[in-house]
């Protein structure tokens, strides 16, 4: 298994996140509406992972800098996006590692909290999140004012 940085607009990228789509209409009804582009995740303001098997890609992940403080976000946040695993790749830690390679990643470009969104029907991913040190804070973002949205963060500085 090899986690590489791609663009956001790679084809295996684009294929991926057309996946994640489709997850998000099966449980929630609808797709993330949240705008991205390909800049959002260019180094020194974010990064887009995908881990491949040889060459088919099988999870993704993306940070971008967010530090909008309208839209809930503070100074120094990194905030995760488009974390997917294919369906029949699940359970094999791909995604644990993406995040501790987004992690990694954001915190080498300066950031200091990693924050994300994610809803109360991807309890996998909230377990993941959990389990690797995030803990719920004050909604963010676009879905700050949706009931069934979760938001999360972790301190990537390290406790004096």
């Amino acid at each position: 298994m090899e986690i590489r940085p791609v663009r956001y607009d790679h084809p295996d990228a684009v294929t991926l996140d057309a996946l994640v789509q489709q997850e998000y209409v099966q449980r929630y009804g609808d797709g993330d509406m949240t705008p991205l582009d390909p800049g959002m995740f260019t180094p020194p303001h974010g990064t887009y992972l995908i881990a491949y098997d040889g060459a088919r890609p099988l999870a993704s992940g993306g940070w971008r800098r967010q530090e909008d403080a309208a839209e809930g976000y503070a100074a120094g946040d990194a905030e995760i996006k488009r974390m997917f695993v294919v369906a029949e790749a699940r359970g094999r830690g791909l995604a644990r590692r993406i995040l501790a390679a987004l992690e990694a990643d954001a915190r080498a470009a300066g950031c200091s909290r990693m924050v994300l969104e994610t809803g109360i029907k991807q309890p996998e991913a909230l377990e993941l999140y959990a389990s690797s040190g995030y803990a719920p804070v004050e909604k963010f973002g676009l879905y700050r004012t949706y009931d069934d949205s979760r938001c999360m963060a972790k301190s990537l500085v390290a406790a004096d």
